[in-house]
């Protein structure tokens, strides 16, 4: 009775508005005080603790971090340069701004690791671009959101900090390895449909007329970006820090290129830069620490078991129940953003994974994939929704055109289950 009730608070104070970290909030506590009725205090204590022990993780010091380095590339100049230098190599023609976008914002994905703010930086760039050369606005908006999903896929990745923090047998360093293919198969099957439908619809045709900027000025204006990934993946591989170490690596990396290399961040940008970070920091921390009383409730509650053996022992099979949590994924996917569904899910799903044996970093880059495709995903799309804002079109303008998109990665998705070395080759490779 008091888990149903557990559930259905949630659903309501979401359905009403209540944002999610709130809710999951909310929800907890109330489950808490119910099934402690006859304790003191109401066995309410357990909040406050729960609250801290959900923050004081060492490795969810990176997020403000990444985040930071997100807002820092962001107004440095890093994205246009990139843009540049993609154009100057693939040239211009119907398709090729759309193939740029999505190429940028996996490049960028290998610098803060964070999809809004890739979508942010490449839209600021990007469907100006678009638009000009004769992209419909909405199939703009769509692409940049699409390419932005891949950030966190490709390393550094925010949400596979979050999974390694819960599943404590995936470290940081293999999940981001086990996501740089799929990663870069989702940017390869997003850029298939996005140059055919640019070309089937004759999309873009003022674009061949654009002038091509040089490539050897693009290559020297662009080479301070391009070597960020190198700074934060290879230093980590060396073992010259570690991931939350390469966050304030980048931090600082970022702001010496935005400020004394291509000195676009005056010092009276710094305090807009981390303020911006600040702010949505705190989102996603808030989120990560109701989480845990919310999960805390789960546990006490004695939740997670029951459902682990109903499902394990309903007939449907592995490949059966791997379907249903796929389809169980997608449909909130749709309404919750990745983060959130991490922090619910991930305790529920864990010993259904346990128990048939899955890969802990194989089930962490599928469940990633999935985050991926929501973050695209209407009504709730995060990435959607910043490329729209940029655009200024609504978002179910951007349907017709973003579900081509999703059927691409939905079909990486369905790869990395099928095979799942596509995942877990090169943290074998690398020794994790």
């Amino acid at each position: 009775m008091i888990a149903a009730l557990l559930f259905i608070v949630f659903a309501i104070l979401m359905v009403i508005g209540v944002p999610v970290c709130v809710s999951l909030g909310v929800a907890g506590t109330l489950a808490i005080a119910i099934s402690n009725h006859d304790v003191a205090w109401f066995g309410l204590l357990a909040v406050p603790q729960n609250f801290y022990a959900g923050l004081a993780k060492y490795p969810l010091l990176a997020i403000p971090m990444f985040v930071l380095v997100g807002s820092i590339f962001d107004r440095s100049g890093v994205a246009r340069r990139l843009v540049d230098l993609a154009i100057a190599i693939v040239g211009r023609g119907p398709g090729m701004l759309p193939l740029i976008a999505i190429a940028v914002a996996m490049f960028l994905g290998g610098i803060s690791g964070s999809g809004p703010a890739c979508a942010a930086a490449v839209g600021a760039v990007m469907i100006t671009a678009m638009s000009r050369a004769g992209y419909p606005a909405p199939f703009s908006a769509s692409v940049v959101a699409a390419g932005a999903a891949t950030d966190i896929l490709i390393p550094p990745s925010i949400a596979f900090i979050i999974y390694s923090v819960l599943v404590p047998g995936a470290s940081v360093p293999a999940l981001f390895a086990a996501g740089m293919v799929p990663g870069i198969l989702a940017g390869i099957a997003l850029i298939v449909p996005a140059v055919w439908l640019s070309r089937k619809h004759k999309l873009g045709i003022q674009e061949a007329h654009l002038p091509r900027p040089p490539l050897w000025a693009s290559l020297r204006e662009a080479s301070w970006g391009l070597a960020a990934p190198v700074l934060i993946l290879g230093g980590m591989r060396m073992g010259w820090f570690t991931p939350t170490e390469a966050a304030v690596v980048a931090v600082f990396y970022g702001l010496f290129v935005g400020m004394f290399i291509h000195r676009t961040i005056k010092v009276r940008d710094l305090f807009i830069i981390l303020r911006e970070a600040a702010e949505l920091s705190a989102v996603i921390m808030m989120v990560v620490a109701l989480a845990g009383i919310f999960a805390w409730a789960l546990s006490t509650l004695s939740i997670i078991d029951p459902i682990t053996h109903a499902i394990v022992n309903s007939g449907l099979g592995e490949w059966g129940v791997l379907s249903l949590l796929i389809l169980l994924l997608m449909t909130m996917g749709m309404f919750l953003d990745g983060i959130s569904i991490f922090l619910i899910f991930v305790p529920l799903l864990m010993p259904i994974a346990d128990a048939y044996g899955w890969d802990p970093v194989w089930f962490g880059v599928i469940l990633t994939l999935k985050v991926a495709l929501g973050q695209f995903t209407p009504p709730l799309a995060v990435n959607l929704m910043v490329s729209c804002r940029i655009a200024r079109v609504p978002m179910e303008s951007t349907i017709p055109w973003v579900l081509w998109l999703l059927a691409a990665m939905f079909l990486v998705l369905v790869a990395v289950l099928v095979f799942p070395q596509l995942a877990l080759w090169l943290p074998h490779k690398l020794g994790y």
